[in-house]
């Protein structure tokens, strides 16, 4: 799953909300249902791992300076959550990127 989400912010402001509101990415699944896990491991790269139902799904967050994207390795067994996911992270990524 591949998410694109522009922006009219400054790469630091980007940074700051990401990292304000990392803890809210487990929100895009079904309640209960990940634990999430997230790290920056360089000034514009944040990796994400979700657990899901005994599924580890790698991700990331690349901050660029028109738009940010948003990516997340989908096992088959969890295909069928990519549309409310997909859905989730353009409403709440938007509503985070909203000026």
């Amino acid at each position: 799953m591949r998410v694109t989400l522009p922006h009219d912010l400054t790469k630091d402001e980007v940074r700051r909300r990401m990292r304000a509101h990392a803890d809210e990415i487990a929100g895009f699944f079904p309640p209960g249902l990940a634990k999430v896990t997230t790290t920056w491991p360089s000034e514009d790269r944040m990796t994400i791992t979700a657990e899901v139902v005994g599924q580890t799904i790698p991700g990331g967050v690349e901050v660029r300076d028109n738009d940010v994207v948003i990516e997340m390795d989908l096992p088959l067994l969890l295909g069928l959550m990519r549309g409310p996911l997909e859905a989730a992270v353009k409403k709440e990524g938007g509503r985070l990127l909203a000026p």
